[in-house]
């Protein structure tokens, strides 16, 4: 194994060390969203001090990579795409944060039924997935991986399209809890998130391994 190659496979074992990070992260705040667990909060938020640190050190794994050893082809779009991911990762890790910090500011919990009724759960099942799978797709360079996440990210879509109507009735219905269930949108809104970074970061491994370019083709979904 050359010294370029042994550089390639530690950055990919660094990025694939974020992406467990930051989904830790996110499973902690669901956790701390549907329990109303304020400790488990406070540990996502302290927590986001790694997220931040792991992602400068890789930037600069990136960068030396280049100037050191000036890769190419395939090779040198996995710089790139690894750089891009990191980025998008550190933004997850910012959502899942972001959860955590309305947990805190909350006093009661979420009426069960409401989000039954928002299909919440099954949001945040399928944005874990979205991980899984592109978790998988970057370690064995699988495209097809990526692939699937675009799929997925429609269906998270969805689930955020319905609910603005869902907790704008329930609104009317319980005006005196409308700060309470506009955090509850707010937190949807940054699930939704979630699920754009991983359809971003599905961009970036199929441009790694293809050397296809997927960014700004609005037809895409069309084609798959």
């Amino acid at each position: 194994m050359t010294h370029l190659e042994t550089e390639l496979d530690k950055l990919k074992g660094d990025i694939t060390g974020m992406f467990i990070l930051v989904q830790k992260q996110l499973n902690k705040s669901i956790q701390s969203l549907l329990t109303m667990d304020k400790d488990l909060a406070r540990e996502i938020i302290a927590a986001e001090k790694r997220v931040n640190a792991e992602e400068l050190k890789i930037d600069r794994v990136c960068e030396n990579i280049v100037a050191l050893f000036n890769p190419v082809a395939v090779d040198l779009r996995f710089v790139f795409a690894s750089f891009k991911i990191n980025s998008h990762l550190e933004r997850m890790g910012d959502n899942a944060k972001g959860i955590a910090r309305y947990v805190l500011e909350m006093s009661e919990k979420f009426d069960a039924d409401l989000i039954a009724k928002l299909q919440l759960q099954e949001m945040f099942s399928v944005a874990n997935k979205m991980i899984d799978e592109n978790i998988a797709a970057f370690e064995n360079g699988d495209s097809s991986k990526a692939r699937l996440v675009f799929e997925m990210d429609e269906r998270v879509d969805a689930i955020n399209f319905a609910a603005n109507n869902i907790v704008a009735d329930y609104i009317k219905a319980n005006t005196d809890k409308a700060i309470h269930l506009l955090n509850l949108m707010s937190i949807i809104r940054k699930l939704e998130r979630v699920g754009d970074l991983q359809a971003n970061i599905a961009e970036e491994i199929i441009f790694y391994v293809d050397a296809e370019v997927l960014k700004h083709d609005k037809n895409f979904h069309n084609k798959i």
